[in-house]
C-alpha cells in the first residue's frame, strides 16, 4: 500500500478534513493534497508525526504491508476510551464549571476564561472534551491569586504552622477516664453518622416537611421503615429505597465515614505513628476497590494509579479539592493523641494533603485537633478554639468558624445562626459537600446543643447538607468530651457494638475491639 492511500485512509477513519489534517500537522492543505495523490512524500519529521498521532508503527507506513496497516488502524480505533462510561467523578471534563467555581473561591485570575469553562462543559463527553479539559487544567495551573485576595492558604505543614494562633499544644488527660471516652468517640460517632445517613443527600426543603409528616420534627430520634409511608414518600423527590434505617440493622451499616476511622487504625497498626502520605496511599489501595470512594477520594485513588505520588495526587485534575471528604477521615487521629492537638493536626495533615489543599486539608486538622483536646474536657468553646488553633488564621476555614463563634457570643439564636449559613452557601449546589458550611454546621450544633449528646447530633442532621458526615462528627467530639455513658441508650441499641465496613479482610467489627486496639495505640506513643 502506497504511503498517500494510507495517509488517506488515516484521514478519513479519523474524520478529518484535509484542513483539519494540515493544521494538525503544520502543513498546508496543498501539501495533504500532494501526499495522498502521491505526487509528493511528507519528510520524515512529518512521517514520525503522523505515525505518533494515529498510533501507527513507522515501518508500517512505509514498508506499505496492507495486512499490516488495515490491523493497526483498528486497533487504534478499538482502543479509544468510551467516555460515556466513566464515571463523572474520573472524568475531570465533567466537572469544568466545578473547577471553574473552585479556582474563583480560592482566588485565582481565571474570571475572563468563564465562558470558556461553562461552553465547553456543555459538550457530550468524548475525546474534544477531554482535551478541552486537560487545556482548562493547564489554564487553573498557571492562574496567578489576584492581587486583593484577602487570604493566605498553605498547604504545605510547615507554612500552616508558622500561621497558626499561640495556644497550649499539650494537656494532661485523666487516665482513669480514658478508655471511657473513647469508647464513647467510637461509639458516638456511629450513632450520628446512622441517624445522618438514612437522609444523606436529602435537601431541607423535603426534609423538614418529611419529618414533620413522620411526626420527628423538631428532629428527636432515628428516622424508622414506619416513616416511610408511601402516601408520605410519594410527596417527595428524595429517594428513601435502599436506605438504611435504625429499626432494620444488625449494626452500624458500611459507612465511608466510618471505614475511615477504621483504615487509619489499620495503617497506624502497619506503619506506626510515623507512618507518610505514602503509606495511606498504599492502603487505600490495599484495603478498599475504587468504588468505597467519592469525589476528591476517587480522584485521588485514580491518581495513585496513575502515578501521581502524594501531594500531586490531590491536584491532578482534582476539582472536588476542599470538600468534605478529609474531615471525615481525620477522627482516628485525635482518638490516639489525647491532650496533643498539634500532633493529631500533624498526622491529619499527612492523611488528608495526598486527596485535599487548603481548607480541605484544614478541616481534618481542626477535627483531629479538637478530639484530641475532647480527651481532655468537656468545654465545647475550648474544644473548638484548640482546634482553629492548629489551622491557619488567614484561611476562609478559620474566618467562618469563627463567625459562628462571634455570633454565638453575641447573642444570635439558633435560628438566626444556622439561616446565616443557608444563606451564605447553597444546600442546593455543590456547597452541601463543601468542607467550610460543614465545618460551621459542625461547630454551631456543638454550641447550641451545649453538650447534650442527643440535641447536638439531631441539630447537625436537621441542618441539611451533609447529614452523615456532620452527625458523625459531633457524636465524636462529644462522645469524647463526656464519655460512653453519657450517650443514652436509645441511640446505642440499633449500632449493638458492631460495625459493619468494605474493607478487605475486616467485613463485621466489634467496636468494643476496636477500642482495645485504640488504647494500645495511646500506650505505644
Amino acid at each position: 500500500m502506497e504511503l498517500g492511500i494510507v495517509i488517506n485512509k488515516l484521514r478519513m477513519n479519523a474524520k478529518l478534513t484535509q484542513a483539519q489534517f494540515s493544521e494538525i500537522f503544520g502543513v498546508s492543505q496543498q501539501s495533504v493534497q500532494k501526499w495522498e495523490s502521491g505526487a509528493s512524500t511528507p519528510d520524515l519529521e512529518k512521517i514520525v508525526a503522523i505515525s505518533k498521532y494515529f498510533d501507527v508503527s513507522l515501518d508500517a507506513l512505509i514498508l506499505g504491508n496492507d495486512n499490516r496497516v488495515v490491523e493497526e488502524m483498528g486497533r487504534a480505533n478499538a482502543l479509544k476510551p468510551q467516555y460515556q462510561n466513566i464515571h463523572d467523578w474520573e472524568f475531570y471534563s465533567s466537572n469544568l464549571t466545578l473547577e471553574y467555581e473552585q479556582a474563583i473561591s480560592e482566588g485565582l485570575d481565571i474570571a475572563r476564561y468563564k465562558d470558556l469553562f461553562y461552553a465547553a462543559s456543555l459538550l457530550p463527553k468524548n475525546e474534544i472534551k477531554k482535551k478541552l479539559g486537560d487545556i482548562l487544567f493547564e489554564i487553573v495551573m498557571s492562574a496567578k491569586q489576584k492581587e486583593d485576595y484577602p487570604y493566605v492558604e498553605p498547604s504545605d505543614l510547615k507554612t500552616i504552622k508558622s500561621l497558626r494562633k499561640d495556644a497550649p499544644r499539650v494537656r494532661a488527660y485523666d487516665k482513669k477516664t480514658l478508655r471511657e471516652k473513647v469508647h464513647g468517640a467510637w461509639l458516638g460517632r456511629a450513632c450520628g453518622c446512622l441517624l445522618g445517613k438514612t437522609i444523606e443527600a436529602i435537601r431541607t426543603d423535603e426534609l423538614i416537611p418529611f419529618l414533620k409528616a413522620s411526626d420527628n420534627y423538631p428532629l428527636h430520634r432515628y428516622v424508622y421503615t414506619t416513616d416511610v409511608k408511601e402516601e408520605v414518600v410519594g410527596k417527595f423527590r428524595f429517594s428513601f429505597v435502599g436506605r438504611s434505617y435504625a429499626d432494620d440493622t444488625d449494626g452500624m451499616p458500611v459507612d465511608d465515614d466510618m471505614n475511615y476511622v477504621v483504615l487509619a487504625q489499620e495503617i497506624i497498626d502497619k506503619n506506626g505513628r510515623d507512618f507518610t502520605s505514602y503509606d495511606v496511599a498504599n492502603a487505600w489501595l490495599q484495603y478498599q476497590g475504587k468504588d468505597a470512594y467519592c469525589t476528591a477520594e476517587r480522584v485521588a485513588y485514580c491518581n495513585f494509579i496513575k502515578g501521581f505520588a502524594p501531594p500531586e495526587s490531590a491536584v491532578y485534575q482534582n476539582p472536588y479539592r476542599e470538600w468534605i471528604g478529609a474531615q471525615i477521615r481525620g477522627d482516628y487521629f485525635g482518638y490516639i493523641n489525647p491532650g496533643n492537638p498539634e500532633m493529631a493536626a500533624e498526622m491529619a495533615w499527612r492523611d488528608a494533603s495526598i486527596s485535599h489543599v487548603k481548607n480541605g486539608i484544614y478541616g481534618e486538622m481542626f477535627a483531629a485537633a479538637m478530639l484530641a483536646i475532647a480527651a481532655t474536657t468537656n468545654d465545647i468553646e475550648e474544644i473548638i478554639l484548640g482546634g482553629l488553633a492548629e489551622i491557619p488564621f488567614t484561611s476562609r476555614f478559620y474566618e467562618e468558624v469563627t463567625s459562628v463563634m462571634d455570633g454565638y457570643k453575641k447573642g444570635a439564636s439558633q435560628k438566626q445562626c444556622f439561616e446565616r449559613i443557608h444563606t451564605k452557601y447553597d444546600e442546593f449546589d455543590n456547597d452541601w459537600c463543601q468542607t467550610i458550611p460543614n465545618a460551621m454546621i459542625v461547630v454551631a450544633s456543638l454550641l447550641y446543643g451545649k453538650g447534650d449528646y442527643a440535641k447536638s447530633i439531631c441539630m447537625a442532621v436537621e441542618t441539611g447538607f451533609d447529614t452523615d458526615c456532620n452527625g458523625a462528627t459531633v457524636g465524636s467530639v462529644l462522645g469524647m468530651a463526656n464519655g460512653v455513658q453519657t450517650i443514652p441508650a436509645y441511640w446505642k441499641e440499633p449500632i449493638n457494638d458492631t460495625l459493619h465496613t468494605s474493607i478487605f479482610g475486616l467485613d463485621t467489627l466489634k467496636i468494643s475491639k476496636r477500642v482495645d486496639l485504640t488504647m494500645q495505640h495511646i500506650e505505644k506513643r
